[in-house]
């Protein structure tokens, strides 16, 4: 029966030892989550024009712009149908539901959404527009990783 007991209890010593670990691990991945800035266009699976406009406007500033940061690894482009359930947990994340535009800002683990939907919906057809205002934000925020 003693045997029994400390069997068991060793059993919860490493229960709880290898919990803690893995949530510090968690924690230093988050800690050491390289600087950097998403853009990120959320989607759905039927797009108007103006959607595709936005992901086309995006990629040409990135491109025209900012093709050594990209290339460094200090700004990541990325598309996400939200109509994909394997997406469900990112766009709850940024709360996207359908077509919507966020520069995600990674500064020392933790992340700074900049909803810019609005902005895209008003821009995303004018290229050059848009391309100058984004070109100006996300330089804005460079400034600051």
């Amino acid at each position: 029966m003693k045997l029994l007991k400390t069997i068991s209890l060793i059993a919860i010593v490493f229960l709880f030892s290898c919990k803690n670990s893995s949530t510090k691990k968690d924690q230093n991945m988050a800690i050491h989550k390289k600087n950097q800035i998403e853009v990120i266009d959320f989607y759905g699976t039927h797009r108007c024009v103006t959607c595709k406009a936005i992901e086309a406007s995006a990629k040409h500033t990135l491109d025209t712009y900012f093709k050594e940061a990209v290339d460094a690894g200090k700004i990541t482009f990325k598309t996400v149908n939200v109509d994909d359930d394997a997406n469900y947990e990112m766009a709850k994340k940024f709360e996207a539901t359908g077509t919507a535009l966020f520069l995600n800002i990674i500064k020392n683990g933790a992340e700074t959404k900049i909803d810019l939907t609005d902005f895209g919906f008003e821009y995303g057809r004018d290229q050059e527009t848009f391309s100058i205002k984004l070109k100006a934000k996300i330089e804005n925020e460079l400034k600051n990783l």
